[in-house]
């Protein structure tokens, strides 16, 4: 039962404390969110709400004028932001998951900040057994070789949390989760599946032009075709919305055992260049 104590009014600066308050049913108490906020949860952007650019650059006076008791961002954040906020009367909540634990957390700091503890469990519990269900179908199987990138330019490692993910639809994270990588060193662990899932960029990343441009046509993925896209929010959101992302590298990773899902998309123009470019 929410009591006075609880958060009423937050102004959710992070996508993922959007996805969590909703998938706890609290979405009515979100009275500010960014564009990022509406693209994994549309019912936000209906007219009641400010709309913030996004967290990086969202007008403080405008957080403000919102009267939130709460805001929800990712740190670092802007540390005059802050400052203004605190002076506003509003309490700060900064959230920096690496882990599922860590977001197992964050699920119930947040549900408990609005006296919904009992939901918040529910949810975890859910995500839990959804992960534990693809783990137990993949603990017998081949294991391939798995590249994750979160970003292109520079080359940044998926978060270990994607790696988590990755390990439970059967695969084998390759590289450091959250890390910056060389082309030359991703090349020299010749992915067997590569997945592509830039931070911002939608479904949208350009796998034949990445995979030419990075000269990896004679990796194993890309000589057989396993080059893929996954939406960003899918398995950069970390909240609810990762068990889409787990669906789509189960999918990527064992198509013989899993159906194809949305919010993926495999290269298409790959196996003519790579034949074409791995003859001597």
């Amino acid at each position: 039962m929410s009591g006075s104590h609880t958060a009423r009014r937050i102004a959710c600066l992070q996508p993922s404390a959007t996805v969590i308050l909703d998938s706890i049913g609290e979405l009515e108490r979100i009275v500010a969110c960014t564009r990022y906020c509406a693209d994994v949860v549309p019912a936000v952007a209906d007219g009641s709400r400010i709309i913030l650019a996004d967290s990086w650059t969202a007008d403080t006076a405008q957080i403000v004028a919102a009267k939130p008791d709460l805001v929800i961002a990712s740190v670092p954040y802007q540390e005059k932001a802050v400052s203004e906020i605190l002076k506003a009367g509003a309490r700060f909540l900064g959230l920096a998951p690496k882990t599922l634990a860590d977001i197992y957390t964050d699920i119930a700091t947040i549900a408990g900040a609005v006296g919904a503890s009992p939901k918040g469990e529910e949810v975890i519990a859910a995500m839990q057994r959804s992960i534990g269900e693809v783990r137990s179908q993949t603990v017998a199987t081949a294991r391939p070789r798995v590249w994750g990138e979160e970003w292109g330019k520079p080359l940044i490692a998926s978060q270990t949390w994607v790696a988590e993910l990755v390990d439970a639809a059967g695969g084998e994270f390759v590289g450091s989760p959250g890390r910056q990588a060389t082309v030359g060193e991703v090349e020299s662990l010749d992915p067997e599946v590569i997945i592509a899932a830039w931070c911002g960029a939608g479904d949208r990343v350009p796998l034949e032009k990445i995979i030419l441009q990075r000269d990896w046509q004679r990796t194993a993925a890309a000589l057989s075709g396993r080059v893929y896209c996954v939406r960003d929010e899918f398995l950069n959101t970390p909240a609810p919305t990762l068990l889409q992302g787990l669906a789509a590298l189960a999918f990527a990773i064992h198509p013989e055992m899993f159906p194809r899902t949305k919010g993926i998309r495999q290269i298409t123009a790959v196996l003519a260049s790579a034949v074409e470019n791995s003859t001597p």
